[in-house]
């Protein structure tokens, strides 16, 4: 035999026999559900662990867990941030369920950022993910009494708001439209109320809330920059309860339990404000007999089939409304706009290892506007209507690979600015022609496995498609944007499609027992599109589909970090430097003015854009004291070769420094007080620089796009809440807190504007001037629960 023969042979029997040793080494899977002892509610991302192993896992979104070992004696290990941990001593010679009802601790010294195990920060393979509980966003200080998760998470390092008041935000260098905000699965076009000051989210209906800004796992798509998973309560299995809260301009008021004891349960809130009603006395003159007010209301229902079967439904309505009516009657003008969605689930468990989530949701957002004076009326409105269904599945293997796979369609109708009316007896239709629907669709393949014990990675890839149906008319249009031809597309005929592949992949490796290194990589695809002059989330801004001229945005995100624990996981720190390449990214021409008759598309213009930076964290999670600190330092550009003369320019959203300071500390039972400090670098803005006249009429001309920044923002808040002490037999339970926002009544610039007088005989005198909407402000809330 030849010397190479007879090792080539071992090999080969070796590789032959080593399934059958595998086999004979019997495998048995320990599963089941963690939930909340008290309410039944999922407990998501809690941990089980095998202490003989080392091995632990994680549950899904739905409280489901699986994990795989050989036969034998285990401690298991069940525990979650803000319970009590369980152990079981479990004799495993075959697969079992075993379901983990947790009790939560009755006194917590400890108030936590994160709802996941204590060192899942250096452990897991996410980065740039931060989960908030609703209970600790109420800590938070608060403008007017109302708490909001989007203002919150403005407090994360990466994370920039659009402006003062304003629940839009930037994610390491994406506008507004590259963040993905789903309720339940339905996605919210619009997170605003009170012309985005505050959020759409009850804090009262919510469970929890997740950001992802970095290494968007395959599951997600559709956007550039991030993830924002808000999830509702799913209501108390075993008993009635109810809370809400009395504030300055909005009062709320959430009820839940057991539809059948153990079997199903409901959630119910609701939270209007009485802006109108407070300002209807001191509404005089012209303005007497307007007003606004906002409404929400959250429902959320889900019943247990069977063992293995699980129906949830869950809704939200949302409505700003404005209305004005002139003193003499002749004219009123109504506004409403808001967000409607409506998601249904089925949860089906096939086996111990294998679980399938099926969705459908229905979405809806509108705005409008109707004004009418003696015989003339006119109404505007606009919008995007989606219908959507999608079905996931985890498998979980015998060698502990999870696996993650899913497929999704959406169908949408996307509703530009039609304007309709009427003026005697001539009557406007709304011109259908510029209404566009679409197609969209998605699948994925993840895993999720660990191949050394120093080493843990997600990998995934996703397939994303996207096509403009019709009924369609396509123009071909002169150098001076006149028609000359046209191609007619009937219902459900494609006009135009796209798609691409995305991979992603997140590492974590190990450098010690309390630190890690972390990397990833992530493409994605964005097919719809939010075009505005400001960059903030207006109601009047529009979303827009791609189309034969209007091509999807792409990008490549690629993030490197640090992380280590320090103190028994007390302390968290990290230092996460990122880098981003955006294709197709879409603005308005230079000079535009908006138009409701032509469509919009024809006005766009097309670049480039690239962003990087580094972010540094650190988070005290222990103790009476608590709270985080975070900085930003980034550069965001945009080029187009239609603006700026081609030259590359900061983004609106170029902020150069970013800090915020939070801290929280519960002096007894009975106080907490807690703390936000945050400065961040003036956005970029454009500028007049020189003024001339065309016949009496000044004309300025203006600076090259962005050249100028705004002032500074900065400004301290404050908020303190006091929690009397309840009789044991009493179930009524109370708190008041107290809030004051911008202690020192920082002039934050809201926007600036330049004043212009003068003649061609005098000249011209300008001014630029700073308005600025909210001084100091104390607000004070009753929060109640029974």
């Amino acid at each position: 035999m030849f010397p190479i023969a007879r090792p080539l042979v071992s090999t080969l029997l070796v590789l032959l026999l080593l399934p059958a040793t595998l086999l004979a080494q019997k495998k048995v899977t320990l599963s089941g559900y963690m939930r909340d002892g008290g309410s039944g509610e999922a407990l998501v991302s809690a941990t089980v662990y095998i202490k003989e192993l080392q091995l632990g896992a994680q549950t899904n979104n739905y409280g489901f867990y699986s994990i795989s070992m050989p036969a034998g004696t285990y401690t298991v290990i069940y525990s979650y941030i803000g319970y009590n941990s369980r152990t079981e001593n479990i004799a495993l010679t075959e697969s079992r369920t075993l379901n983990a009802d947790m009790d939560s601790k009755t006194t917590l010294k400890e108030v936590e950022i994160k709802s996941t195990r204590a060192d899942d920060h250096v452990k897991g393979t996410e980065m740039g993910t931060i989960t908030l509980s609703a209970e600790k966003i109420k800590t938070l200080p608060v403008i007017f009494g109302e708490t909001d998760i989007l203002k919150a998470l403005q407090l994360m390092p990466g994370v920039q708001s659009a402006g003062e008041g304003s629940s839009g935000f930037y994610v390491r260098g994406g506008g507004p439209d590259q963040n993905l905000v789903l309720l339940d699965d339905a996605v919210v076009y619009n997170t605003g109320h009170l012309f985005g000051f505050f959020s759409v989210f009850n804090t009262d209906a919510l469970k929890n809330v997740t950001l992802i800004k970095g290494g968007m796992p395959a599951n997600y798509g559709g956007r550039l920059s991030s993830v924002v998973d808000v999830s509702m309560k799913e209501g108390n299995m075993k008993e009635y309860h109810a809370e809400g809260g009395i504030g300055l301009i909005a009062s709320r008021l959430t009820v839940e339990g057991p539809i059948k004891k153990d079997k199903g349960s409901f959630m119910l809130s609701g939270r209007r404000t009485y802006i109108d009603v407070l300002i209807k006395p001191f509404a005089k003159g012209s303005f007497a007999g307007s007003g606004y007010f906002f409404y929400d209301a959250n429902l959320k229902a889900n019943y247990k089939i069977t063992d293995k079967d699980r129906v949830y439904a869950s809704g939200y309505f949302g409505r700003d409304v404005f209305t004005f009516k002139s003193s003499s009657g002749n004219f009123d003008a109504n506004i409403p706009w808001g967000n409607s969605t409506a998601t249904v689930r089925w949860n089906h468990l096939f086996s111990d290892k294998l679980f399938l989530n099926t969705t459908a949701v229905y979405n809806d957002y509108k705005f409008a506007f109707a004004a009418g004076q003696n015989d003339f009326e006119i109404k505007l409105s606009s919008g995007i209507r989606d219908y959507n269904v999608k079905s996931d599945l985890d498998y979980f293997t015998s060698f502990n690979h999870h696996f993650k796979g899913g497929i999704a369609y959406t169908y949408h109708k996307f509703i530009p600015n039609q304007v309709s009316g009427r003026a005697g007896s001539t009557v406007l239709e709304p011109d259908n022609a510029l209404i566009k629907y679409a197609h969209e669709g998605g699948a994925y393949i993840s895993d999720d496995f660990d191949p050394f014990k120093w080493m843990k990675v997600t990998a995934g890839v996703r397939y994303s498609w996207f096509g403009q149906a019709g009924p369609y008319t396509q123009y071909q249009y002169d150098i001076n944007q006149k028609k000359t031809d046209s191609t007619v597309f009937g219902p459900g005929d494609l006009v135009k499609t796209y798609g691409g592949w995305e991979p992603r992949l997140n590492m974590r490796f190990t450098t010690g027992n309390s630190s890690s290194i972390k990397a990833s990589v992530a493409k994605a695809y964005q097919y719809i599109h939010l075009v505005s002059n400001n960059g903030s989330t207006l109601p009047t801004d529009l979303w827009v589909p791609s189309t034969f001229y209007v091509q999807p945005q792409q990008a490549w995100q690629y993030s490197l970090g640090y992380f280590r624990n320090f103190f028994d996981n007390m302390l968290e720190t990290s230092v996460e430097v990122y880098y981003k390449d955006m294709k197709n990214q879409i603005e308005y021409r230079e000079g535009y003015v908006q138009n409701s008759i032509r469509d919009p598309e024809l006005d766009f213009v097309f670049g480039k854009g690239q962003a990087y930076g580094a972010e540094f964290f650190v988070n005290k999670t222990k103790g009476k004291f608590t709270g985080w600190i975070g900085y930003t330092l980034s550069w965001t550009y945009r080029q187009f070769p239609d603006l700026n003369n081609g030259e590359r320019y900061p983004a609106k959203y170029d902020r150069r420094h970013d800090i915020s300071v939070v801290g929280t500390y519960q002096l007894n039972d009975k106080w907490t007080f807690s703390s936000v400090f945050v400065y961040g670098s003036g956005n970029a803005i454009t500028l007049p620089t020189n003024y001339y006249f065309i016949e009496q009429t000044i004309v300025p001309q203006y600076s090259k796009l962005n050249e100028y920044r705004l002032f500074p923002y900065h400004r301290l808040d404050l908020s303190a809440v006091y929690t009397p002490k309840s009789k044991k037999k009493k179930r009524w339970e109370s708190s008041w807190a107290f809030s004051v926002y911008n202690v020192y009544s920082r002039q934050n610039p809201y926007f600036l504007y330049v004043d212009t007088q003068g003649s061609v005989a005098e000249g011209v005198e300008a001014k630029v001037k700073q308005v600025s909407i909210f001084p100091i402000l104390p607000s004070i809330t009753y929060n109640f629960k029974f």
